[in-house]
């Protein structure tokens, strides 16, 4: 079985839009929401969800929620048309999906779990609000599996009756141009995850080097 080119499908829904179409659009960070919101917004009316129940500690989450509105903000030409939500940070919403999951490595079970907690209120707010489709920035990571993302995604259309914008961010060089628009911003780029767990797992790598 062939594997998808998500990126192509991307292609093949932009190529037949007749209009302009509303997407609410999950972020993690705004590093990762740099390229998408460049490359997006030349075909979407985009309202951004920074929905991550998953980050920690709290002040982090306060921080990248930050980093993601002044992003926006900043980029040219589109102060008030791209539409922001912080979505509401309960932590214990993430530790309830990954009990019994705590162990398992980075990458794994309990990271495909918190893709679907994350993407499920992103297709809810879509639903709820009207929007024509619903997807995530999560693609854009080398770290992150795409084919998981989307299998997710279609999953969810199905249950709340949206469209999902099929999507592997990091192909075209979508990361490195994240990277470099990151250094243009000046944006902070954390250097785990965003769950406890992956904040442990960097803080043994970095630890192993010395």
């Amino acid at each position: 079985m062939n594997k998808r080119n998500y990126q192509k499908e991307l292609d093949k829904v932009i190529e037949g839009l007749n209009y302009r179409p509303s997407l609410l659009l999950h972020s993690c960070c705004a590093p990762c929401s740099s390229y998408v919101l460049t490359y997006l917004r030349r075909y979407f009316d985009i309202t951004v969800l920074y929905y991550n129940p998953n980050i920690y500690p709290p002040e982090e989450f306060d921080k990248r929620a930050a980093e993601q509105e002044r992003l926006i903000d900043a980029l040219p030409g589109q102060a008030g048309t791209i539409r922001f939500i912080r979505g509401e940070y309960d932590p214990r919403t993430f530790f309830d999906m990954a009990a019994g999951l705590e162990n398992v490595p980075e990458g794994g079970e309990r990271c495909f779990k918190c893709y679907e907690l994350r993407m499920r209120e992103a297709a809810k707010y879509a639903r709820d609000g009207g929007y024509d489709y619903f997807t995530t920035t999560l693609s854009i990571s080398p770290l992150k599996n795409a084919e998981k993302i989307n299998e997710t995604g279609e999953k969810l259309e199905k249950e709340y009756g949206v469209r999902h914008l099929p999507s592997d961010f990091k192909k075209r060089n979508g990361y490195k141009i994240s990277c470099e628009l990151s250094r243009e911003y000046n944006l902070y780029r954390q250097d785990y995850c965003g769950c406890v767990y992956s904040r442990q797992e960097r803080e043994k790598q970095d630890s192993q080097l010395f």
